[in-house]
């Protein structure tokens, strides 16, 4: 049974909004303050990810933990029970839906929990981040076990110095 009258639950829940979180704003001053540009709720990219670091082709989405159900943290309320759980099952099926669709594209996805942005295991988590951007940064810009490019022109001319000698 619901502590709430109607009226009540229904402020509440208008109350709460999908940008400008409080775990959103915390992982976009981390990775501000470590050096990192973004841009906020692409409208160009499939399921409007909560940020978008063009240069590391990665979208970072931050999940709070009822609303997608993040296991071992999320409870589903008991009243109206059999609502919670289809609109938070659409929300998986929606989530695991766009992150396909952006791999396709050839976008990286990353997911933070808001129980990882908790203060005990906030810096854990935007080190994390940090580490896996850089890493995606470094593999998709490695030239190590890449044949080195060379131009037809270019070879052509090593042949004639070649010749020379």
């Amino acid at each position: 049974m619901d502590k709430l009258s109607p009226e009540q639950r229904h402020k509440n829940m208008a109350a709460i909004h999908s940008k400008d979180t409080k775990p959103e704003m915390i992982v976009r001053k981390g990775l501000w303050s470590r050096g990192f540009r973004y841009r906020l709720n692409s409208p160009r990219l499939p399921g409007h990810p909560d940020l978008v670091l063009k240069k590391y082709r990665t979208c970072i989405f931050e999940n709070g933990c009822f609303w997608h159900g993040h296991e071992g943290c999320s409870r589903i309320p008991n009243t109206n029970r059999e609502f919670w759980e289809a609109k938070i099952k659409r929300n998986q099926e929606r989530d695991i839906e766009t992150q396909k669709r952006l791999a396709e594209m050839g976008w990286h996805c990353i997911t933070i929990w808001e129980c990882e942005l908790k203060p005990s295991k906030r810096e854990k988590t935007l080190k994390s981040l940090a580490f896996t951007l850089n890493k995606i940064w470094l593999e998709e810009h490695s030239v190590i076990g890449k044949p080195y490019p060379q131009l037809e022109e270019e070879s052509g001319m090593l042949k004639a110095a070649e010749e020379q000698i």
